[in-house]
């Protein structure tokens, strides 16, 4: 059958993309090897918050007391129970792609696509027929998968990916988690917080290591404050898996340590899926592994396009669904603006949350700039404290001679809820002048907000 487009993958860079393509008019079908909505809403961003949200119910139960709440009896976490809620959040959202296709007349194709020839995929279903497909226009949202350290070799039984992590029969009594970027932080608390005992391991000198250095510390004293292990500047060696338990060779600043763990997960990156999607085949320029794009996602071969997690850049889904916009409109004749790379905002769903957007302090100093940093604390905010969540802090870098807004750095309560607002102030030049003198309604968190820009200008009210 012939397409207008043909889009291979249906995570948030895929679906969004057929969406939008069919909104404008175009014909368009959707190759997709498992399940609709990708590994984003089947196996990664969905499914973790709903275990993420188990775990802060379970945690406001077992400190119901400190609101004034009695609970007669133990508390206790099902974690069969919490992975099964887990999975029906990620049917149904599954589910409602289904829906959101049917409403836009896209077609899904169900199989594993590969490209044949510049205009056509070869979609080869689980009985292993093939059949071809043509069109004008492939656009390939292929996604990514665990990445896979030669001395952590993943079994998916004792050393496994976050995938497992989402489906494990039954709770492990200790866990090594290996790397601290977001998957890796956010199993790390989901597990110590239901009562496994984590050990988390990063080679970088901070936890979260693409964060500003103040909320990484930040984060780490939360961590440590659950009684989480965590060892930083150290690295796995190797894995044991010969005895009931694992034993993890850490290698740290003091020499090498032995922890012994029912389950290892490894979280040190992502792989993109490019192998066996006929980019050889076609002569399809790749760079450090990923598929060579211009602005707008065309790749060397008229017709034949690339976002998401296998193209360079951030690999996270609201990024993905971005590209899919601005190629698909840019192939239906619109003129869209190239993504402004340097205004993507990052989220981290650990409690305390954590996001953040533009240059950290230490980068804009490098960059050249002469910056003023203001900061706020949770602990001076009156919905933080009545909400009982004191640990935190926003912090907001301006460039000195501009008032241009370089960054914003929050870990706290709400944050992932709030950083929006500094991503269309920066959007939209707003300076911190500007910020600080936006009325922000009280008692909110995002008040801390104005006040970290106040706090930059020595205007700061309540510290």
């Amino acid at each position: 059958m012939n397409y207008d487009v043909i889009v291979v993958g249906s995570g948030p860079g895929g679906y969004v993309t057929a969406i939008r393509a069919a909104q404008l008019g175009l014909k368009v079908a959707v190759v997709e090897k498992e399940n609709l909505g990708g590994i984003c809403l089947n196996w990664g961003c969905i499914p973790t918050k709903s275990l993420l949200k188990s775990a802060q119910a379970f945690e406001y139960a077992k400190h119901a007391s400190d609101y004034g709440v009695s609970i007669s009896g133990e508390v206790k976490a099902d974690f069969g129970a919490m992975v099964k809620r887990s999975r029906n959040v990620a049917d149904g959202m599954s589910k409602g792609i289904q829906f959101l296709f049917k409403k836009n007349k896209v077609e899904p194709i169900f199989g594993l696509g590969k490209l044949t020839a510049k205009n056509t995929v070869e979609v080869t279903d689980d009985s292993g027929k093939k059949k071809s497909y043509t069109a004008k226009h492939i656009i390939l949202a292929t996604g990514a998968r665990s990445r896979e350290l030669p001395n952590l070799p993943i079994d998916g039984k004792k050393i496994i990916g976050y995938r497992k992590a989402l489906t494990l029969d039954k709770q492990p009594e200790s866990m090594v988690v290996v790397g601290s970027g977001a998957i890796g932080s956010e199993f790390a608390y989901f597990y110590q917080s239901i009562g496994t005992k984590v050990t988390l391991v990063e080679f970088m000198p901070t936890a979260v290591p693409n964060e500003d250095v103040d909320v990484a510390k930040q984060l780490e004293r939360s961590f440590k404050k659950m009684k989480m292990k965590v060892m930083t500047s150290s690295s796995v060696e190797k894995v044991d898996t010969s005895g009931d338990k694992c034993k993890v060779t850490i290698k740290t600043k003091k020499g090498e340590e032995v922890v012994e763990a029912d389950i290892v997960l490894s979280a040190v990156g992502i792989t993109p899926n490019t192998e066996g999607i006929g980019l050889e085949e076609l002569n399809i320029a790749t760079e450090n592994g990923r598929v060579k794009v211009d602005e707008f996602y065309k790749t060397n071969v008229d017709g034949i396009y690339a976002i998401g997690d296998i193209v360079a850049g951030p690999a996270l889904a609201h990024v993905a669904s971005a590209e899919g916009i601005v190629c698909i409109e840019k192939i239906a004749g619109l003129n869209p603006d190239p993504i402004d790379y340097g205004n993507i905002p990052g989220c981290t769903y650990t409690i305390p949350e954590i996001s953040s957007v533009g240059m950290t302090e230490a980068k804009a100093k490098e960059a050249g700039y002469d910056v003023k940093v203001g900061k706020f604390p949770y602990s001076a905010s009156g919905k933080a404290s009545a909400a009982g969540q004191k640990d935190g802090f926003v912090k907001l870098v301006f460039d000195a001679k501009y008032g241009e807004l370089l960054g914003a750095h929050m870990i706290g309560g709400n944050v992932t809820e709030m950083i929006a607002e500094l991503v269309v102030a920066k959007k939209l030049e707003i300076t911190g002048h500007e910020l600080l003198k936006t009325i922000h309604p009280h008692p909110t968190m995002s008040e801390a907000v104005m006040e970290a820009a106040a706090a930059a200008y020595d205007e700061v009210i309540h510290i």
